[in-house]
């Protein structure tokens, strides 16, 4: 699809751009071409980019956009695919600028607790970069595939942001080419800078919309020496919830503090092959806690058991070995992919006061009930983030798109935002 106000790919414009980057870093190979045609996005139909370019620096980026700005050539900026909002579809065709040569770390500053990074750069690898620099990059996806620039650009979250914040808050500075080819810096290694319109946070999170990000400066700190994860099951989600704001209001700064209902849990285990703890119980907390000693970690970890058990949990689980730890983060990391295998299926992310959760989700269950789609629901408590599934299981594509449109209004509705029904159709088509 390409809109009347943009222009076609010629073979004349694929070769002025081998010239541009190289003649390996230009592909018009529809094998690869359907690599890059879509995201994470479960309902986002595949898109096919007229011609992939893959440049090395910034001085390419700035010469492929000057080019395509002149010629009137849509571009799509890419990562590495992960994300779950269609940010990197080329959904008009045209360019579309992979940024997966562009992964270079390159510089770790220990004295300034900087990392600056392409955007090509994987979290893994900046993970193991700077641990061993012994320092810390916080920022925890539970997808470690995900790219720096797009972690940038979508302004990813994840499960450290109750202590951590989200990835804007762990951006000290960005160099990004803007649409005609100019290349600019925002922010700096500096931690303070009150002059002026923060166009860094503007670039934060825009998608691709507004330039193309080159190179990223990101805030480290020092790694904990101590690091636990309470697993706390609850006969209802409401008692679940009640207890997050009694666990911040007592001084005590989580981590992360995730909240679940059974029916994800039964699905995660028959997708890992293993049970887990109090799985036979409505709704859990997942908190994660970290510190500099262990009896700092283990005093902050009884006070949380006190106060969920005053409001109604059941018992609290620890795991005893690192082993077990990483078993339950990596039940709570497969969530997405266990719904993923199960078929026609959804997501809205939902933002909702934190004490308004439950309230939120009786909601949902309702308008599960009226429109019979079951939709799983899970999420971070401690930020108010709500992840919903809708699945269509029991359904044909055609009733599954006529039923999902109406069951997205009223979720949105129900959670008091403003519905854009239009937007949100037109999505479907695309």
């Amino acid at each position: 699809m390409i809109d009347a106000k943009y222009t076609k790919v010629t073979r004349k414009l694929v070769e002025t751009l081998r010239g541009i980057v190289s003649s390996d870093g230009v592909s018009v190979k529809e094998e690869e071409r359907k690599k890059c045609c879509c995201d994470e996005t479960p309902i986002l139909k595949p898109h096919l980019a007229e011609v992939i370019v893959k440049p090395r620096d910034t001085a390419t980026v700035a010469r492929v956009l000057s080019l395509a700005n002149e010629k009137r050539i849509p571009v799509t900026p890419r990562g590495s695919g992960t994300g779950l909002c269609g940010g990197c579809v080329p959904i008009l065709g045209g360019i579309l600028l992979s940024l997966e040569r562009m992964n270079q770390i390159l510089e770790i500053d220990g004295e300034n607790f900087v990392a600056t990074v392409e955007p090509g750069v994987l979290l893994a690898e900046l993970y193991k970069a700077v641990e061993g620099c012994g320092l810390y990059y916080p920022l925890y996806l539970g997808e470690s595939s995900a790219s720096i620039g797009g972690n940038v650009a979508t302004n990813a979250g994840g499960m450290r942001a109750v202590k951590y914040g989200v990835t804007r808050h762990l951006v000290l500075g960005l160099e990004a080419v803007l649409p005609t080819g100019e290349v600019i810096t925002v922010g700096g290694k500096f931690v303070k800078s009150s002059t002026g319109y923060d166009l860094m946070q503007l670039l934060i999170g825009s998608e691709g919309t507004l330039a193309v990000i080159t190179k990223i400066m990101l805030k480290l700190t020092t790694p904990p020496k101590r690091r636990e994860v309470l697993f706390i099951p609850f006969n209802s989600l409401y008692d679940a919830i009640k207890a997050v704001p009694d666990i911040l209001q007592h001084k005590i700064l989580p981590v992360g503090i995730e909240f679940m209902e059974r029916d994800i849990i039964t699905i995660v285990e028959e997708y890992v092959n293993r049970q887990i703890p109090f799985h036979d119980y409505q709704a859990f907390l997942m908190i994660i806690l970290e510190g500099e000693t262990e009896k700092e970690v283990y005093e902050a970890a009884g006070r949380i058991e006190e106060i969920c058990i005053h409001n109604g949990a059941v018992d609290t689980f620890i795991p005893s070995s690192e082993r077990a730890k990483r078993r339950l983060l990596e039940a709570r990391e497969k969530f997405y992919p266990a719904l993923k295998r199960l078929g026609l299926m959804d997501i809205a992310d939902v933002i909702v006061p934190r004490s308004q959760i439950p309230e939120f989700i009786k909601r949902v269950k309702e308008i599960s009930r009226r429109y019979h789609m079951p939709i799983i629901a899970y999420g971070h408590a401690g930020d108010g983030n709500v992840h919903l599934h809708p699945l269509g299981r029991d359904m044909d594509r055609d009733e599954w798109e006529r039923r999902l449109p109406r069951v997205f209004e009223d979720i949105y509705q129900a959670g008091g935002i403003p519905w854009r029904g239009d937007l949100r159709r037109a999505w479907h088509r695309l």
